[in-house]
Formats: C-alpha cells, structure tokens, sequence
C-alpha cells in the first residue's frame, strides 16, 4: 500500500494550496480528484466568459497565502487562470489522482487507510477538501426535470428567451455572461433570472458586472417570486417547466395564478449545491444541528461540521478545508466554549486554509 504524510480530498483551490504548502514543507502527499481535471468544481460553475476575482473577505487586508494562486488583476479570464493555475501544478510537482473517487476511511496504526477508486493508500493525516457542490433539487412536480445545471456552451442558447433560476452570484454570472453573448451576437431575446425571493444575494464585483450588462443594453428582465412548479410535457412533445411568478388572493380561498411555461432546454437551473454532510456523517464526523437560538448564520436544520482552531475535525488527523465548510462551521475553542465561524466560499479563503493546515500537519510531523 502506497504511504503519503497528507492524502488530500480534492484538486480544488484549497486542496491544491494544501499540497503545494505540504511540498514546501518536505512532505510528502497525494491529491484524489473525482474529476477529470484540477479545479473540476470552479470549470463546472464558472461560465465561459467570465472573470475569476480575487475577492477577499470584507475588513481583511492579508494577501493571498500563495501569490501564485492569485486571479491577476482585478479579474482574470477564467480560461487564462485555469491555465496559469495547472502550468503552477506541474512546475510545483504536485501528485494528483484525477478521476479517481473517494470512498472513505478507516483509522490504522500511525495514520489512515484512504479507500479511492484505484484503492487504498496509508496517510498519516487526511484533509477533506472537496468542496460543496452537490445539486439541490428542482424540486417540481411532473416527470419532466432535466435541465442544464452550467452555462457550457452560449450558442446553444441564441436565439431563443432564457430561463435562468437562482439568485446567488453564480446565476447572476451566468445571466450577465448569457446577455453579454445574445448582445454581441444580435441576439434580440431575453434572459429572465428568476428566484422566488424578492432580493438577490450577490458578491460585489459579479454585482458590479450586471449593472454594467444592463447599462450596455442587456436584454435582462428579473422575475421576483418566481417558483418552478411543474415540468410536463406539451403537445408537441417538448419538455417544458412551469414557473409561477404571481399568486392573486381572491375570497373564499380562489387564488388567480399567473405563470410563465419555458422549454426545458431554455432553463439553466442555478439554486445552489448542498453541503457535504451525508459525507462527514459516513464519515463520523461530529456535526451539530441549527436550531433557534444556536445558530444565527446556518439555516435552521442544517448540520454544521464540528472543527477546532487548526480546522481539524472530531477525528483527530483529518481536517476539513474550503468549500467543504463555508458557508459557516462550528468553531471549538480552546476554553470549550462552541460558536459559529462565517466562512466564504471564495479561493482566497480556501488557498488560506489549504496553507494553514499543512503549516500546522508539519509542524507535529517535526514535532
């Protein structure tokens, strides 16, 4: 069985980070990605098109934990920082497993028996770095519900009104990318971006790329309340989805309804991912569960993972990084006393992680 100090969950900014730092430190270590390719989670939610930021977290002044890491400029083309980041990869000599799945873990003498696709390797410490991307469901009734989670290819979408659902800032990416495509091709249809609240939760700079889109003429029309109701299939055999934009209280309990019904291959469906819990509970992590008065961040009747100080997880030797815990976690300190810790998903927090927790797996390897 292959030995490694750290076995690394995820080629991610964070898991990516974590391995550089570990090489730095004279460790040695693996990268298992389930992916086909580094940064398979930032390819898949990123449209074509758009800038990557290196956005900070609000009131830091620190600099990215490793320079090379950091989008260049203000934002740097996606393709142009996918490249930079993978010829980083090579020249730091990184051993990364691609397409090759994690399964779980198992405690042993001195370390962990890690079960990947290919099998199993012995690390001394393990870090989970996988991120946060597994698809929330539609959640419509009807049997048709296939729609596109990512904008991969913006042709496929001239020509015809656009659906895009979510209002987070990877569907406000998407929208501003999608308009900026129909306007720079003629394309004379609309982008709807519907969410079924009435405000937006979007960063600062993807904000700041949609008012200029509308500024530039972007055929954009927002839909509040707007809420996927059915998918069913017309007449004429096309796929559709229903999305209910306006609900009208009349007496006796009549409500008037006004909807409006896209293809379904006109929908680009962005409404977020789940966090990895049903994999930290496999796990036996130790998680707690939001309820009114202990948390004021995670939503009610969420689980939150349970990390210390180094983001070492109740399994003493396996940490957790990233995407993998933001929004929020549980903090332990050193006193016992428990307290939600924000935690933004963004590359700048996941490569200070990645830094922080090989820095302290050294530090008790030469300890």
């Amino acid at each position: 069985m292959n030995t490694v100090d750290i076995a690394i969950i995820g080629a991610g900014p964070g898991g990516l980070a974590c391995a550089a730092q570990a090489i730095r430190h004279g460790l040695s270590c693996l990268v298992a990605e389930k992916g086909r390719r580094i940064l398979q989670g930032i390819r898949d939610t990123y449209p074509k098109g758009k800038g990557v930021y290196p956005t900070t977290p609000k009131g830091t002044e620190d600099e990215f934990a490793i320079p090379q890491m950091r989008p260049q400029g203000e934002k740097e083309d996606l393709e142009e920082f996918l490249a930079r980041i993978e010829a980083f990869v090579d020249e730091t000599g990184i051993p990364i497993r691609l397409g090759d799945e994690f399964k779980g873990l198992a405690r042993e003498k001195d370390g962990f028996a890690v079960t990947l696709d290919s099998g199993a390797v012995h690390a001394r410490y393990v870090v989970l770095a996988f991120g946060s991307n597994i698809p929330v469901e539609l959640g419509v009734y009807g049997e048709a519900k296939t729609v596109a989670r990512n904008l991969e290819n913006p042709e496929d979408f001239l020509g015809a009104p656009t659906l895009v659902l979510g209002g987070g800032s990877t569907a406000a990416d998407i929208v501003a990318v999608l308009s900026r495509f129909k306007r720079a091709n003629n394309d004379p249809t609309p982008v709807y971006w519907g969410h079924r609240r009435t405000t937006m939760r979007v960063q600062k700079d993807v904000a700041r790329d949609m008012g200029e889109e509308i500024l530039l003429g972007g055929n954009i029309k927002i839909l509040h309340n707007a809420v996927p109701k059915l998918g069913e299939v017309d007449e004429d055999g096309i796929e559709r989805l229903v999305v209910q934009t306006q609900k009208m209280h009349l007496d006796g309990g009549v409500y008037i309804l006004q909807s409006l019904s896209f293809p379904m291959k006109n929908v680009i469906a962005c409404i977020g991912s789940q966090g990895p819990a049903p994999v930290f509970r496999k796990l036996g992590l130790q998680m707690i569960t939001c309820t009114e008065g202990i948390c004021k961040i995670g939503k009610e009747g969420s689980e939150l993972i349970l990390l210390n100080q180094s983001l070492e997880t109740s399994q003493k030797g396996v940490f957790a990084i990233g995407g993998a815990i933001s929004p929020v976690y549980m903090g332990v300190f050193e006193a016992g006393a428990i307290s939600e810790n924000r935690h933004p998903n963004i590359i700048f927090t996941a490569v200070r992680d990645g830094v922080a927790v090989a820095d302290e797996i050294a530090a008790r390897c030469k300890g």
